[in-house]
């Protein structure tokens, strides 16, 4: 009869409501993926096969597949909400087992690991002591402790000295031995007048406990054409015994093949602002390179500084490139990678059972995640500051929503004129 053929009808014009209200009611819910009914006509077979005039049975509900495609993106205030611009699925770590998202609305809990809404763990390459991304994947995890300081152990500079400058004469005692040594803390505190050198140029660094020091290089002109002594002080207090490192320039402004191009500071004695021992390593070393210093006629000038060493910070932030690498910044001006995102894709991932909280678990169908860094083997890369949204176009799912309740009342009706015609019979006499 066609009553249980128009049943057929009516339940899966009921499915095809429910998926459209789902898909309806996620339409603002963070990556979700809208889903939609697939149906398959029914037939009735014998052992002999079904017959050349034989009448349908209705319809089934084949599946409901989800479709993948990618969501707007839109831009938040969160360095942590993460968009994946491509393919893939971040992975989540619930008690042990992996599950798979596209929604990155993540922050940090109170050990510091980045978690979903459900404090489910971010999973990524984790990182070893040097800061340097390992193979090895794990929850990301965000160290809030003081990074340790480092003592500098090399200063360089960049700077031109100028050719046309003339001897001060007496300057740090004269053109040789014995120099004059300037202590800054002695009971009279000595220190260089502006006609001892011809130019200078200072720095800060550090010592084992990341106090800051300055370090001062003071630049004499000497008698000799093309000829320099460069004098170094630390807070005010002379180094190496007040000796000086010669540099010698050839007629084109350039070091010659002889010439010393670095300042080995050697028996450091780190001080606190009243002349006593900060505790740090003592004595401590460390070199000056000067060879990128030239000589033309020009104004002195200094174009770079660099050193490597730092004092202890504090976590300031932290920032998420769009290969998935976490930098966390320090106050010290320091950044260190503290992981990088893992994703994963699979070959059907049609195949990936929903679970709910806008995740999937893989199955036999999806079959095993491919997993890589953002950005490499067809994975998409990662947008920090950033949401993807639903795939859900509601003028469509509208629309769709109205060809699904004109086939319920279409199949009611057949139930009613199915009705009346055995009515009919009934009332035949």
């Amino acid at each position: 009869m066609a009553f249980s053929t128009a049943i057929s009808g009516i339940n899966a014009a009921t499915a095809d409501l429910g998926v459209i209200s789902n898909n309806i009611a996620n339409s603002s819910t963070t990556g979700f993926k809208a889903s939609r009914a697939e149906f398959a006509d029914v037939y009735a077979t014998s052992l002999l096969g079904a017959g050349s005039n034989a009448i349908g049975k209705g319809v089934s509900l084949a599946g409901v597949t989800q479709e993948f495609g990618q969501g707007n993106i839109t831009f938040t205030n969160n360095s942590l909400d993460l968009a994946i611009n491509g393919n893939g699925f971040f992975q989540l770590s619930v008690e042990g087992a992996i599950e798979y998202t596209r929604a990155g609305n993540f922050q940090v809990d109170r050990e510091g690991f980045l978690v979903s809404n459900q404090n489910s763990r971010l999973q990524g390459f984790q990182v070893d002591a040097g800061g340097d991304v390992t193979g090895q994947l794990g929850d990301i995890q965000i160290d809030t402790s003081l990074i340790d300081p480092n003592a500098t152990a090399s200063v360089s500079l960049t700077s031109n000295l100028d050719s046309r400058e003339v001897s001060p004469g007496t300057g740090f005692g004269g053109a040789a031995a014995p120099f004059t040594e300037y202590d800054a803390f002695a009971a009279t505190p000595t220190s260089p007048s502006p006609a001892d050198f011809n130019a200078t140029t200072s720095t800060t660094i550090y010592d084992s406990l990341g106090n800051p020091h300055v370090l001062s290089l003071y630049y004499v002109k000497t008698a000799n054409a093309n000829e320099w002594n460069v004098f170094s002080l630390i807070d005010g207090v002379s180094q190496n015994a007040g000796a000086p490192v010669t540099l010698n320039f050839a007629s084109n402004g350039q070091f010659t093949a002889a010439s010393l191009t670095d300042i080995p500071i050697a028996g450091w004695d780190p001080l606190n602002t009243d002349g006593s021992s900060t505790g740090a390593l003592s004595p401590a070393s460390f070199n000056v390179d000067l060879a990128q210093t030239t000589q033309f006629g020009t104004a002195f000038a200094v174009s770079s500084v660099v050193q490597d060493g730092f004092s202890a910070g504090q976590l300031r932030g932290l920032e998420i490139d769009e290969s998935g690498v976490a930098f966390a910044r320090y106050t010290n001006g320091e950044s260190r990678a503290l992981g990088q995102i893992a994703l994963a894709s699979f070959n059907n991932q049609n195949g990936l059972q929903p679970v709910g909280d806008t995740n999937w678990v893989e199955t036999f169908s999806s079959g095993s995640p491919n997993v890589g860094e953002p950005g490499t083997s067809g994975l998409g890369v990662v947008q920090s500051a950033a949401l993807e949204d639903s795939n859900v176009e509601i003028t469509q799912e509208l629309v769709d929503l109205i060809v699904a309740q004109r086939n319920f009342q279409a199949n009611a009706q057949v139930i009613q004129a199915e009705d009346a015609i055995t009515q009919t019979v009934i009332n035949l006499r």
